[in-house]
């Protein structure tokens, strides 16, 4: 299909017929921006922006590989563009009238994105929360179009940070004010959240959420209103400043309340392993950690934020850091830069890396122990998840972003005589991730036909048994680590179906994961309309990562715009 000058806002507006459906759970709010069809123009906070612009033409040496919509990184206008190959990359191109012709890394291999692409989801649709006036991205949320219900809200409690990194996306010297809601302008955020009737998880974030005195009543807060799943988005220097200010006491202390008052993870930046790499909390981190152990807080997760020539020699070490630290660290979970800001190509050549550059420099820096074929993306989860759908009846959580959003893997670590990592020993060494992900595609639709044909819960069993039964032959017990059970671990998931049976698995390997957040240069509407990471906000809306802080500039006008949200001028 070939999309022609104009015809962008046609499929802008399509709807389906099953997020209208479930319009009706939701109190409808009016849509962000308004679509004037003759002006094809866009109208959102105060500002115009255009839609359509001409095909972009591919050369010779280029291979197309799919259509999408994107926007201008300049102007933000809406337009057609072309995914296509060229010298094993995948890069994205688009044409627009007044600022001419931009493209762009998108994935940094293309024979990863082409693996990836063949684990490819719909999503299941959404739960609708505001009305259909304008085309992706400038509609959101969630729109009747947006395709996965949230799997992780981020909450906002500060724009306040006592750090200024030039690459984070959101903090009070870039707003130009302070945006602190109240106890209960969050109790209505979450409220608004449980709407969506899927299992609860939130990441509280900021700014520096530490930077809040009542943190611990937030956390409550959660909990009381039935959120499954809290984490702590920090840099986790405030528990290293209270180790040397009033004393470890007062910071394990501190780390306790909020742990006991129903904090699950720490989410910590951790960028490097040398003071060149990770100015940011360098020094402070190994104090941070020994508040962790000494408080009871055993899942942190390590998050580098991922730049071409700053830290992009130090992946290895991060993992082994964290392998090292396995009492309290879970996992790692690499972020590859965003670029926000106007830059020229050179610039972004010079800091951009993709998922697959990611990938690669860990298999190199861990001398092949984690291929990178090891690696999976995301949407597998969400084939997972069908898979639990089909033995319980019941949907909890449907992880089906775009492929090229993000991967993961789980590794094992064999440890030498004084207990330090020795050896990586990936999931898809001793375990055939490939042949078992068929097998639950194959199972699930035999679990889908059996309930529609209303099997008898004794048979139901029986069906679960005989695929507990099969787990030992996608295990290699050869190379199987002596001391993981994968196959007792994976019968607990399918039986059990539930948080603590997943927690296991995490707490005997390491979470090795990836997520790259989109920019102006590199966004794909495809994209955004799969996300499953979104944003609560104080009007009532629920917002896509990628369109609450690419398009910052609407959706701080409207979201934040008004004082009753606590705004001040700084």
């Amino acid at each position: 299909m070939r999309l022609q000058e104009g015809q962008v806002d046609m499929l802008s507006l399509h709807s389906d017929r099953r997020s209208e459906t479930d319009q009706r759970h939701a109190q409808i709010l009016d849509a962000p921006a308004r679509f004037d069809p003759k002006a094809k123009t866009v109208s959102i906070a105060g500002r115009t922006i255009r839609i359509g612009g001409p095909l972009p033409k591919l050369k010779e040496n280029e291979r197309f590989i799919a259509y999408t919509l994107t926007v201008c990184p300049y102007c933000y206008r809406l337009l057609p563009a072309v995914i296509f190959e060229r010298g094993g990359k995948v890069y994205i191109k688009r044409s627009c009238p007044e600022h001419g012709t931009i493209e762009e890394l998108y994935f940094g291999d293309a024979q990863i994105y082409k693996r990836f692409m063949k684990y490819e989801e719909e999503g299941t649709g959404v739960t609708a929360y505001v009305k259909l006036e304008a085309p992706c991205p400038f509609n959101c949320g969630l729109c009747p179009r947006h395709k996965n219900h949230t799997a992780l809200a981020n909450l906002v409690v500060t724009n306040r940070c006592d750090l200024s990194c030039w690459y984070c996306f959101f903090y009070a010297e870039k707003m130009g004010y302070v945006y602190e809601p109240t106890l209960e302008q969050i109790r209505m955020m979450i409220r608004q959240y449980a709407k969506e009737g899927v299992v609860m998880s939130v990441q509280i974030t900021g700014g520096e959420p530490t930077l809040r005195p009542d943190l611990p009543e937030i956390i409550k807060l959660l909990k009381e209103e039935g959120v499954r799943h809290i984490q702590l988005n920090t840099h986790g220097i405030t528990f290293a400043r209270l180790w040397f200010e009033k004393g470890p006491e007062t910071a394990v202390e501190y780390a306790k309340k909020l742990r006991e008052a129903g904090l699950n993870t720490v989410y910590m930046s951790f960028d490097g392993v040398t003071p060149r790499t990770n100015p940011k909390n360098h020094w402070e981190v190994p104090y941070t950690l020994e508040v962790f152990r000494r408080a009871g807080v055993t899942s942190v997760v390590l998050v580098p934020t991922v730049i071409k020539g700053i830290n992009t020699h130090e992946l290895g070490a991060i993992i082994k850091f964290a392998a090292k630290h396995m009492d309290v660290i879970r996992g790692v979970n690499y972020q590859p830069v965003s670029l926000t800001g106007r830059m020229r190509k050179e610039e972004r050549e010079k800091y951009r890396v993709t998922i697959p550059d990611v990938l690669k420099l860990i298999e190199e820096q861990t001398d092949g122990q984690i291929p990178a074929d090891a690696w999976f993306p995301i949407p597998v989860a969400a084939k997972f998840a069908y898979f639990l759908e089909a033995l319980s009846g019941e949907l909890k959580i449907c992880m089906a972003n775009h492929p090229a959003c993000g991967s993961a893997t789980y590794v094992f670590v064999e440890r030498d005589a004084d207990g330090l990592p020795k050896r990586f020993i990936p999931i898809t060494e001793f375990f055939d991730v490939e042949g078992f992900i068929e097998y639950m595609e194959q199972k699930t639709g035999e679990l889908r036909a059996a309930r529609e044909g209303r099997l008898s819960g004794f048979k139901h069993k029986l069906k679960i048994a005989s695929i507990i039964k099969d787990l030992p032959k996608f295990v290699d017990r050869e190379k199987l680590p002596k001391d993981l059970n994968i196959t007792k671990l994976l019968a607990n998931v399918f039986i059990k179906r539930n948080y603590e049976a997943l927690g296991e698995l995490h707490y005997r390997m390491l979470f090795l994961g990836n997520m790259h957040f989109m920019d102006p240069y590199n966004y794909d509407v495809e994209r955004v309309m799969r996300c499953n990471i979104h944003y609560l906000s104080p009007d009532g809306r629920i917002i896509p990562f990628c369109t609450y802080n690419v398009f910052t500039t609407f959706t701080a006008t409207i979201s934040l715009g008004s004082t009753e949200y606590q705004l001040k001028n700084t």
